[in-house]
């Protein structure tokens, strides 16, 4: 009696250990090379078409704001009224300074007509005759000096009217009725941001665009063959339209190392805002990469594990990954290779040398 009860925890531990040792069947991937479609990401700072800043070109107090912030206005709109009393005062002297000048002028018309029919018949002299044409000549002077000044008037007093110059949404407004504006003031009345299209700027480094002139010859060819870009906005949303690159900076910032780079995104919900920020998404393929599905990795304290398979047993190994878009698979950078197999299944009860029997293999479509 005392043998086999001797003997009994230790066929209770061999027992647990055939057990632990039991091989299980998992679905696993042999690794391929494949294409994938990726996005790089820069951060972008939005702006407007264009972006007015609107200043007075005469001097005078408010005295009316047709607009709100945020309006939509057209361009030729009246935003603000000017003080118009002096500016038609102004007017209205300028246009009798052109009457007396015409008269001036019709007087010494009739002068110059009557002294060159006394010269012909000997009555005058001919410096009396000269004298009464260049009256004549200073009347027209004063004349077109006068219709000048009329202009200059004229243009003042459309000039209290202050319009916008462009279609787009008014921006602040810092000054309020009463308040005395002038040409040289440093601070512009308003701005009106034309937000029908808007510009989207971002960077790339200096051996980034060395890299597209190489692949398409010259920055022409790489604005024409660069495909649509798509916006993160600061919510984390994707903007509905994409856009596209227009332009590249022929100059390095020396600063930063970095070429500006400028898309242009539709915006005919004005749901873009002049002066916000966002991200842009590059699209570009990567050819003859390793692709693995992230449900076969885990992590432990900010690495990537994945099981491959060496011998009939699973083995945790370290790898370097890059996280495609599409939120379901990484693009491996280290760590396995081609022809690697390994589990793509439960991985959450597998442990590190664990006797493993593949059930099927699994393979990734490619895109």
């Amino acid at each position: 009696m005392l043998c086999l009860i001797a003997t009994l925890p230790l066929v209770g531990c061999k027992k647990e250990t055939t057990k632990t040792k039991r091989t299980r069947e998992y679905n696993a991937m042999i690794l391929q090379t494949a294409s994938r479609k990726l996005s790089s990401t820069y951060s972008a700072t939005i702006r407007g078409k264009q972006d007015v800043d609107i200043r007075p070109k005469v001097q005078g107090y408010i005295t009316d704001i047709k607009v709100k912030e945020g309006s939509i206005v057209r361009q030729g709109q009246t935003l603000f009224v000017i003080d118009q009393v002096p500016y038609q005062a102004a007017l209205a002297t300028a246009e009798a300074n052109v009457d007396v000048a015409k008269a001036q002028v019709d007087a010494a018309e009739l002068s110059a007509t009557s002294k060159e029919k006394l010269f012909e018949q000997n009555i005058i002299s001919d410096f009396d005759l000269r004298m009464a044409r260049t009256t004549l000549a200073s009347a027209k002077a004063q004349l077109a000096q006068a219709r000048a000044n009329e202009l200059t008037a004229s243009n003042n007093l459309s000039y209290t009217l202050v319009k916008s110059p462009v279609d787009g949404v008014v921006g602040t407004l810092p000054f309020r009725v009463g308040t005395l504006v002038s040409p040289s003031d440093s601070t512009p009345m308003t701005s009106v941001s034309d937000n029908s299209e808007m510009y989207v700027y971002f960077s790339l480094s200096e051996s980034q665009v060395l890299s597209l002139k190489r692949q398409y010859g010259a920055l022409e060819n790489a604005l024409q063959e660069l495909p649509m870009v798509q916006l993160q906005l600061s919510d984390g949303t994707i903007y509905s339209e994409k856009g596209r690159i227009e332009a590249i900076s022929g100059i390095i910032d020396p600063t930063t190392g970095s070429v500006t780079i400028r898309a242009k995104f539709p915006n005919k919900k004005r749901l873009l805002l002049s002066g916000g920020s966002g991200t842009i998404l590059l699209p570009h393929r990567q050819e003859g990469c390793v692709v693995i599905p992230q449900q076969a990795t885990f992590e432990v304290q900010d690495k990537v594990y994945a099981y491959k398979v060496e011998n009939g047993t699973a083995k945790a190994t370290i790898i370097g990954v890059f996280e495609i878009s599409n939120g379901k698979e990484y693009i491996v950078e280290s760590g396995l290779m081609e022809g690697d197999t390994i589990i793509i299944e439960g991985i959450g009860l597998l442990r590190d040398d664990t006797p493993v029997k593949i059930k099927e293999f699994v393979n990734l479509k490619k895109r």
